[in-house]
């Protein structure tokens, strides 16, 4: 195991830091051999069998190619759950783990009627389910591909979520237009122009269409969700957007100008503003 591990290093090497090849480590070998970070310590003089030595050579192969580990396993961890994804949904983010918390600190010990706008894998939705499990909660996409990954996410999980096929950015059919307690979305909200700055392994890998909106448009999935909840939320329902932190004044602005009150911005476990939330009245 120590030459494999000593292999793991010298492939990586180049393009990660060595934290995050320790960090590959211990997931590589939990995800193949069932290793915890103890049992790496314990068995490393122990020899792997061919065929795992195989198993984590192509994954060190395709992590070598900037591809994100989380889509080389198929799995990412999500507020203490295991979530299935693909290249058709984002990776769960930490900053929108502590979306889930807010809502969560926030509703204890209530059963809200919650709408998960934008659901990706279902993270969100799936998550609220279990930690606010009087709640009814249901989930909406434009993409069928996508939610078939919510789907069994939420099935695996054991998770009583309701899944829909929606486009936001259209007029809603009528047979979705129910009240709702809660609204949450964590909308494409990335400028074209911020590309520069981010890493390989996201543009190379994740899916553009859940990343990216116009420079010159950057809020145009906050519109449609905030026009939508118009219709959607019932009186005194709550709104909780993530959000691009160059933009959380532009979204509060937005709010107010849609009806909405009681406006804040969250800022993140990093201090940058990362959360917005509001409550429509009559």
């Amino acid at each position: 195991m120590q030459s494999c591990i000593s292999h793991i290093r010298q492939t990586l090497g180049q393009h990660y830091s060595s934290s995050e090849i320790n960090g590959f480590i211990r997931i590589i070998f939990e995800s193949v051999c069932g290793y915890s970070l103890t049992d790496l310590i314990l068995y490393k003089n122990n020899i792997l069998s061919d065929s795992l030595r195989k198993q984590i050579d192509k994954i060190v192969e395709r992590i070598d190619q900037n591809e994100p580990i989380q889509y080389v396993l198929g799995r990412s961890l999500f507020c203490g759950i295991s979530f299935s994804v693909t290249p058709d949904v984002l990776i769960p983010r930490p900053e929108t783990e502590e979306l889930v918390e807010l809502i969560t600190a926030r509703h204890a010990g209530s059963a809200p009627r919650i709408l998960d706008m934008g659901t990706g894998s279902g993270c969100i939705a799936v998550s609220l389910a279990k930690k606010l499990p009087e709640s009814r909660v249901e989930a909406w996409d434009i993409s069928e591909k996508v939610l078939q990954v919510a789907r069994k996410n939420a099935q695996e999980n054991q998770a009583n979520v309701t899944f829909k096929q929606v486009d936001i950015t259209r007029e809603l059919p009528p047979e979705a237009v129910q009240p709702y307690d809660i609204i949450v979305s964590n909308p494409p909200y990335v400028c074209l122009r911020e590309k520069a700055e981010m890493e390989r392994n996201v543009l190379d890998y994740e899916p553009h269409l859940a990343l990216f909106v116009p420079d010159e448009d950057p809020l145009l999935f906050y519109r449609a969700i905030l026009r939508a909840g118009k219709r959607l939320l019932a009186e005194g329902g709550f709104i909780y957007f993530e959000i691009n932190r160059m933009f959380g004044h532009q979204t509060v602005s937005l709010l107010r100008q849609n009806g909405y009150e009681k406006t804040e911005i969250i800022q993140d476990l990093s201090g940058n503003d990362r959360m917005v939330a509001a409550r429509l009245f009559p």
